[in-house]
This record gives C-alpha cells, sequence and structure tokens, in this order.
C-alpha cells in the first residue's frame, strides 16, 4: 500500500474521473447514438459506447454446418482436371482420368511405361494422396488414389475454419461492432450479431453460399426429355433467373441441362467488381480476376470446349450460359445476368470476400428484436439494483457508517467496471450482469472480512487506526486468496467457453480486479483519510 495518502487520493480521483469520461458516450450522449462534435474534436476522448451482446441489444443468432461432403467431391473434380491438363501437357496418353468415390481419384494410362511419370508427378504435387489399388490390364495401367486418413481429417478442418473465415469477412462488411463467429463441435459453426439493424440483408448475405461453379452445359443430350424427367446420368437440370434489370421482378425461369462436373471453381478468384456495360442500357456485371492457377484453369476448359456452352454457377443458379469463342487467357472473366446494380454489388461483395468452399445448412436460427433486448437490460439491471441496494441497506444497519465507506466502495466498483469493459470493447451480455452481481456479493464479502477483523483488533484495546491497520493486514492474505481462486476459474471459462459463458467470465475477471481496487485500496484511503484529519477516537463499525 502506498505510504502518501495524497498520491493514494490522486490515483482514486484520476480513476473514477477516466472511468467518468469512458462511460460518457454511453449514457450521456442520447444514449450512446451521438457524440457531439465538441467531444469528437478532442481526439483523446472515447467515443465508443459500451458493447451490449445478442441477449441485451437484440440481433441474429445462427448456427451453421458444412457441407464437407460436398466440398471434397469438388475438390476431387477439379484435381481430376488438374491432372489432364498435367497429361496433356508432358503429352502422356490416358483414357479415363475421374473422380473414384468420394476421396479419391482413378487414372488410366493407356502407356504403362508411363506411370513412373505420373506418380512422380502425383507425389510432388498431391502428397496427401496414396495409391490403393494398382493394376496392368490390356496394355494399360490404371491406378487409384485415396486421401491419406489424416489428411482427410485435416482437409474437413482446414474447409470449416475457411468457411469460419469467409463468413467472418462477409460479417465485417456489415461493420457490427462485435459479432460472435466461432467453431461449434468439430463442424459447425456459431454465429451471433448483435445490434444488427437489417436482419434479412445479413441472413441473405451469410446464406449466400457463393459457391462459384464453371459447368459445361450438356448439349449432347435434350433437354426436353431430361424436362420430362429423363435426365441422363452426370447431368442435371438447373435454372437461371430472369428478372426484370430496372425493377428486379422475377420474370421467368430458364431450364438448363448441365454436365454435373466441376470444372473450377470460385476459389481461384483473386478480385471481384462491378462494372458497367459499355454497350446497350449500361446493365451491371460482375467481372472477376484469377490467380495463377485460375488463369492456367481457365485456358485449359476454355481451350477444351470451344464452340460449347460454360455455365457459370451461383449457388445452383445459372447466371450466364455464354459460348466459349476461343481459348480464353489473361486471367479474368466476368459474370453477366439480369443483375440490379444491387445485386451486382451483393455478389461482388461475397465473392471478394471469399466464395464458401462448401456449402452451409442452418441448423438453428433465431432473432432476437429489439423489445425483447430492451425488456432484458430493464430487468437485468433491475435485479442487480435492487440487490445491491439491499446489500447497502444490510451493510449500513449492520456496520453503520464503516458500512457507508463500503457502499461508496461498492459504487465506484460498479462505475469502474463498465467503463474498463467500455475500454476494452468488451461485450456486456444478460450473464455480464450476473457477472457484475456476483462480483458485488465478492467485494461486499472483502470489506466484510475487514470489518469482522478491525473489530476483534478493537476489541482488544487499539485505537481506531491502530485497529484499521491491523484489520486490513489480517484480512488482506483471505481476501487475496479468495479473489485469485476465482480469478483463474473465470480465465478458464473465458479460454475454454463461448457466447453467454465467455460474457460472464469476462465480466467476473474485470470485476474481481476492480473489486480489490476499491474494497482495499479505496475503503482503506478512506478511512485513512477521515481517521487522519478529523482524530476520530471512536469508529462506528
Amino acid at each position: 500500500m502506498i505510504k502518501d495518502l495524497n498520491i493514494r487520493i490522486a490515483i482514486i480521483v484520476v480513476v473514477v474521473l477516466v472511468s467518468v469520461v469512458y462511460l460518457t458516450p454511453t449514457f450521456f450522449f442520447d444514449g450512446g447514438g451521438k457524440v457531439p462534435d465538441f467531444w469528437k474534436k478532442a481526439k483523446i476522448l472515447p467515443t465508443k459506447t459500451l458493447n451490449r451482446g445478442l441477449d441485451l441489444e437484440g440481433g441474429m443468432h445462427m448456427l451453421l454446418g458444412v457441407d464437407l461432403e460436398e466440398s471434397l467431391i469438388n475438390t476431387m473434380d477439379r484435381m481430376t482436371v488438374e491432372i489432364k491438363t498435367y497429361l496433356d501437357k508432358e503429352e502422356i496418353p490416358y483414357r479415363h482420368v475421374e473422380r473414384h468415390g468420394t476421396d479419391g481419384i482413378r487414372i488410366v494410362l493407356t502407356d504403362p511405361e508411363k506411370q513412373d511419370d505420373l506418380k512422380a508427378y502425383i507425389n510432388k504435387t498431391y502428397r496427401f494422396f496414396e495409391i490403393v489399388e494398382t493394376s496392368t490390364l490390356g496394355g494399360e495401367f490404371e491406378v487409384t488414389y485415396k486421401y491419406r486418413e489424416k489428411d482427410l481429417l485435416a482437409f474437413k478442418d482446414r474447409t470449416v475454419d475457411q468457411t469460419l473465415e469467409t463468413i467472418r469477412n462477409r460479417v465485417d462488411e456489415l461493420g457490427l461492432a462485435e459479432p460472435e463467429i466461432v467453431r461449434q463441435g468439430d463442424y459447425d459453426i456459431l454465429v451471433q450479431l448483435p445490434g444488427l439493424a437489417d436482419a434479412e440483408k445479413a441472413k441473405s448475405l451469410i446464406k449466400k453460399v457463393a459457391l462459384l461453379e464453371f459447368k459445361l452445359v450438356d448439349d449432347k443430350n435434350d433437354l426436353a426429355e431430361a424436362l420430362k424427367g429423363n435426365v441422363p446420368e452426370g447431368s442435371e437440370i438447373l435454372y437461371q433467373k430472369i428478372k426484370d434489370r430496372d425493377t428486379g421482378e422475377l420474370l421467368e425461369t430458364k431450364p438448363y441441362l448441365i454436365e454435373k462436373k466441376t470444372l473450377m471453381t470460385g476459389e481461384v478468384i483473386t478480385d471481384a467488381n462491378i462494372s458497367i456495360s459499355s454497350s446497350g442500357r449500361g446493365y451491371p456485371h460482375v467481372a472477376m480476376n484469377f490467380d495463377s492457377r485460375g488463369e492456367a484453369l481457365f485456358e485449359k476448359i476454355s481451350g477444351d470446349n470451344v464452340g460449347r456452352n460454360l455455365a457459370i454457377i451461383l449457388d445452383n443458379s445459372v447466371y450466364s450460359a455464354p459460348v466459349i469463342k476461343t481459348k480464353i487467357s489473361g486471367g479474368s472473366a466476368i459474370i453477366e445476368g439480369s443483375f440490379t446494380k444491387e445485386e451486382a454489388s451483393e455478389l461482388a461483395i461475397v465473392l471478394r470476400a471469399g466464395a464458401l468452399p462448401a456449402k452451409i445448412t442452418v441448423h438453428e436460427e433465431r432473432t432476437v428484436g429489439p423489445s425483447l433486448g430492451e425488456d432484458s437490460i430493464r430487468k437485468g439491471f433491475m435485479a442487480t439494483l435492487i440487490g445491491s441496494a439491499l446489500v447497502i441497506i444490510a451493510m449500513v444497519l449492520y456496520y453503520g457508517a464503516s458500512g457507508l465507506v463500503a457502499d461508496l466502495a461498492l459504487f465506484l466498483n460498479m462505475i469502474i467496471i463498465l467503463a474498463v469493459m467500455s475500454a476494452l470493447q468488451a461485450t456486456l451480455t444478460l450473464p455480464g450482469i450476473a457477472g457484475i452481481a456476483l462480483t458485488i456479493g465478492m467485494a461486499v464479502d472483502a470489506n466484510v472480512l475487514v470489518f469482522e477483523r478491525v473489530r476483534e483488533e478493537l476489541r482488544l484495546g487499539k485505537t481506531p487506526r491502530a485497529a484499521l491497520e491491523g484489520g486490513y493486514s489480517k484480512a488482506f492474505l483471505t481476501i487475496m486468496d479468495a479473489n485469485v481462486t476465482t480469478l483463474i476459474a473465470a480465465l478458464v471459462l473465458f479460454q475454454f467457453g463461448t457466447g453467454p459463458v465467455k460474457g460472464f467470465a469476462v465480466t467476473l475477471s474485470i470485476g474481481i480486479l476492480t473489486s480489490l481496487f476499491t474494497a482495499i485500496f479505496v475503503s482503506r484511503t478512506i478511512f485513512d483519510l477521515v481517521t487522519s484529519r478529523f482524530r476520530i477516537k471512536r469508529l462506528s463499525v
């Protein structure tokens, strides 16, 4: 404890003033909504308000599942194209390169002597593959590769992480203060968006899979027959939505017979922007640039399929299916469609933020309205205030004037907790309010320990100053033991908990530290100030 009383008083005054300053935007500037210009011009003054969690602010909660099997199939399909590109480039004759199951590739070379070249390429490029079957029959060499088990698990983990990061990038476009986007379980993702004003826009943006695929239109079979139910194996019917470009009204849906095999996906996109066509009425389209791998793939796909229609498919909807007139190089392409400007802009955002590596399904969706949030705030704070009032009254009744000192320390503790949370931009949740209530109890308990030790000292006939010195000294270790063990538990909850549990841990951790400051440092300073300035002979405790 600092011996100089003036320094201690100065520290308390500074802490209280800084706390009030940090809470001013939250409580005094139109509920934190509008910060006046003079406050902003000061630059050093905080302008951010206390973040409130989903249960207090209202917003959206979603539990998403990742379709890992489809992602794996798309990856295998893409690899078959890459292997074909290699075999063509090296002039290695082959009869088949095709996906085998969901996690393997079967390759048939018509020149068995080239098998060593193929194996060397696979070992170098796809180290996660292992050979599960080989045969040489009829002058052909057949080999089947599959993912190693540990690499398959790593692929799934990586896909979920990539999906999470993509969703986070998209949510960042919404400009929310503190969204919660975390893995839950092995392959699910929890998304909580407190304070969301436009829930429908957010849902549209997150749910849009943006799984961009390039597939060939099946022009070898009859679309009319497929529409009657005779869809050929390896093909599927997908639709293009034709909308009025000015009003966005859906005019018709145009069917396409599409080959199921995915030639390329949106993961090779490096940039996407809205552009306005220079022809006609200047309709918007989305221009994309590919990375080096995408550039080579697109050149290969376009070169092999001149004269055919290449469908550009987003989330199983055909956006355009232009005829490939010549091999396309240069690493760029455009998506044309019946876009309104807003739709084109949204599409560019999701492509730029990153296409999801797999489809997602919504397991659980819940929207918390602002009125429910306000109700939670009112009831939560009411419970805390009633509890605090009862504690304050009980302390005064039981400890007299010393109880008032404890109550003042308690009040400062609450102010400092909220100020620290505002400064750290931590989120206050309903369980967080429960954490504050628990902290109040612990802070009072610390003062009770001190006061009981002081009473014991007074019974021994010591003066008020000596009794305070002895009481605080004897209670200090007990108070520290109790708070440190609780702090450790709170830190463990913060590390391994999610959502409300983490919110509880945050406020409890901050509350423990601030209560140590107020229950020991502040209350002791007040007692020392009173006993030194007024030289009292009897202590009311």
